[in-house]
């Protein structure tokens, strides 16, 4: 069922504010829709929605729809479907057409900003309008003018939010700031573009968006600019006017020379190349390498200069940012004004328009094809395209804002040059020490703890033992009914375990194969790299298979776990009592399948049961184990949590991993009520969030850890 702007619809739902998943560190999704004008939600099945005559919302929105869906039927009218998808999303910022995978390579090496339309693209797009306007000699006012008027009308029609409208009057305040002074200082004109934004939106001082722009354009400004206007830029001068000898009068003495031996070496080749090529030639080859030089430098330091705020943000430290990217941004500069010229000629006539189609399809395709070489590089089945770092610690943000403020200050003095490139050097060294130097993990040691993380309807649970091994036991999920490319084992469970300090794993565990169990598992096992996988199932299948191929590339150890195994590890001991030892797993009834165990330190034992029902409780019950802590069976359900096994282990504490307003009633009343009756304190993560129990060997600690 389609339906376009200004559409009148009666949909039948229930409305239900948007809730973040409370845990430490988590997204904010909340703020997220908060952002994006969505106030609520609500589900409802298509054949329930009824069309309704008439039309709601703005002419200038429907007209800029209208014009959006029509440059995207161009795009997709002029390029192979292979390639209309990526340029859907590098010129207008559409990507619904994109697939996970692909949007993951561009992440991982660090070049995602051109998927989508960001400030790079406008910026772009930008300068090659003014610079073909400068060579039909328009007047510099009007060329600056109908640059600012064209970007903002591209912003509008692109319609991706901030990101591109800051870039839009960035442009503005900058080419004001040219013709009023001559741009001779650009900072000021970006510290009054930043200004505009905060009076707008005070929040967006917050916003890893507008922080991640402005700093790029202050390192570039601040630090890289000052040291090239006085490294390279002085020989890049120097190539004009290279016949000219009385010319080298005017430069400084080393470019003096540096011109002096070009026109030796072109003397050269002009005995086999002829006085203009034998001259142009050396001149051209400098042009060239100093331009690589320069694209290599700021390459580097944007890498290093916002190492901070990609670890903060997004716990990603690239390691192909720089070679990424030194051949996507020269292949986007040439496929945004060709991908516009197409666009725009397309809509006279195709066969104009294939030249630009044709020279815009080959850098879509170099910088395809560097992205998937370079974000697709796996080393023991792990990607070395980036790191994933926990959050940084207060010593590692101090010491990057100092280097970025000292190399600021020393890029300045052009007298003494070791300050700037001392400043420099301490700056990739900060950024180094956040990529590789694991972080400070916040754990308590010489005790063994669960915590019950909020993934919604589901279950996660970090276990720490004693002596700091690293348990996790499911990763959430989301089931496939949903169609949502929501990934709780990246957005959710990752972002608590970076927020803990926790950048590895020991042990992963899956407890059975049901999608809110392992659907987060794969971001898990790729972000933390754990060197064991414990199953419960001989031979996996579905949705479980994918996974245990991916731990046999990464080299963990897979090891299958049944009633009757005992072990220790880590200082804790672990026995299991489900699945069955002669049990046949894989069944058509998973829950049955599930692996239940006790974790014991000292005289304190968690037993924890994923979604065991009353065979596996059975199990449980005739080996008699008490637990003061228990892991709430199936989020609630009434197939568990019996009489029986409370009676058997008599819990003091119990935890219900469960998500808010879900549509399958759990918790049920009549567990509440048994947990209830026979003294067991019970927390519930759709109420309080993440929920900690620390067992010292004597006793059982709780911890509710949103309220720190």
């Amino acid at each position: 069922m389609l339906f376009t702007y200004g559409t009148r619809l009666r949909i039948r739902a229930k409305l239900h504010p948007a809730r973040n998943y409370r845990n430490p560190g988590a997204f904010d999704y909340e703020g997220y829709l908060r952002d994006n004008g969505i106030n609520v939600l609500g589900s409802a099945e298509a054949t329930g929605i009824e069309r309704l005559t008439g039309f709601s919302g703005s002419r200038i929105e429907l007209w800029r729809t209208r014009v959006h869906s029509s440059i995207i039927a161009k795009i997709h009218q002029l390029w192979p479907a292979s390639q209309a998808s990526l340029m859907d999303a590098m010129v207008l910022g559409e990507e619904s057409f994109l697939r996970n995978a692909t949007r993951t390579e561009y992440q991982r090496s660090g070049t995602y900003r051109v998927l989508v339309v960001s400030g790079m693209n406008l910026s772009i797009l930008a300068f090659a309008i003014f610079w073909t306007l400068r060579q039909f000699r328009v007047d510099p006012a009007v060329a600056a003018i109908t640059t600012v008027v064209v970007s903002f009308a591209y912003a509008f029609v692109v319609g991706v939010g901030p990101p591109v409208w800051r870039a839009a009057l960035m442009l503005a305040t900058y080419l004001g700031a040219r013709l009023m002074y001559r741009g001779r200082n650009m900072m000021n004109a970006i510290g009054a573009a930043a200004m505009g934004i905060l009076i707008a939106d005070p929040h967006a001082l917050f916003g890893a968006s507008f922080q991640l722009t402005f700093l790029a354009v202050f390192i570039i400004a601040g630090i890289g600019s000052p040291i090239l206007e006085w490294t390279t830029l002085p020989f890049a001068r120097g190539l004009r006017l290279l016949p000219v000898a009385s010319y080298d009068l005017h430069v400084p003495p080393a470019v003096a020379q540096f011109r002096l031996d070009l026109r030796l070496i072109g003397g050269r080749l002009k005995r086999f190349m002829g006085d203009r090529l034998g001259l142009a030639l050396p001149a051209i080859i400098m042009r060239v390498a100093i331009g690589l030089v320069e694209l290599i430098f700021i390459s580097a330091l944007m890498q290093a200069g916002l190492a901070l705020l990609m670890a903060y943000h997004f716990h990603r430290a690239t390691t192909m940012g720089m070679p990424a990217n030194m051949a996507v941004i020269p292949l986007t500069q040439v496929l945004m004004p060709a991908a516009a010229a197409a666009v725009g000629l397309g809509y006279i006539s195709t066969t104009l328009a294939k030249p630009a189609v044709w020279i815009s399809g080959l850098a879509l395709e170099g910088i395809a094809g560097t992205v998937h070489f370079l974000g697709g590089a796996h080393l023991a089945g792990a990607s070395i395209a980036d790191l994933r770092v926990a959050m940084p610690s207060l010593a590692m943000i101090l010491a990057s804002i100092a280097a970025l403020a000292l190399a600021m200050l020393a890029a300045q003095f052009r007298r003494t040059r070791l300050p700037a490139f001392a400043s420099v050097a301490l700056l990739f060294g900060v950024a180094a020490w956040i990529a590789f130097v694991p972080s400070h993990r916040h754990l308590h040691p010489g005790v063994m703890e669960m915590t019950a993380i909020d993934v919604g309807q589901g279950d996660s649970i970090l276990l720490v033992t004693p002596r700091g091994r690293t348990l996790l036991i499911d990763a959430g999920g989301l089931p496939q009914w949903m169609h949502s490319d929501f990934d709780l084992g990246e957005q959710v469970v990752s972002s608590y375990l970076w927020h803990r300090g926790i950048d590895r794993l020991d042990v992963v565990v899956i407890t059975h194969p049901h999608a809110d169990h392992l659907g987060g598992m794969p971001a898990v096992i790729a972000n933390f790299h754990p060197r064991e996988l414990w199953l419960s199932i001989d031979k996996p299948v579905g949705q479980l298979l994918p996974i245990v191929e991916q731990a046999q590339r990464a080299a963990m150890k897979v090891s299958v776990k049944k009633d009757g195994d005992q072990f220790d590890y880590g200082g804790a001991h672990f026995q299991m009592f489900a699945p069955g030892r002669d049990q046949i797993t894989g069944s058509m009834r998973p829950n049955d399948d599930c692996l239940v165990f006790t974790a014991t330190f000292g005289g304190t034992t968690a037993l924890l049961e994923g979604d065991a029902e009353r065979p596996a409780e059975k199990r449980v019950v005739e080996e008699h184990p008490e637990a003061m802590l228990l892991k709430v069976a199936h989020h609630g359900s009434a197939s568990g949590t019996s009489t029986d096994l409370l009676r058997t282990v008599h819990p003091r504490y119990a935890v219900i991993s469960v998500g808010a307003r879900n549509v399958y009633g759990h918790p049920r009343r009549e567990v509440l009520e048994r947990l209830q009756q026979t003294g067991v304190k019970t927390y519930r993560t759709d109420a309080q969030g993440a929920v900690s129990f620390y067992l010292d060997g004597k006793s059982v600690t709780p911890d509710i850890a949103i309220l720190h």
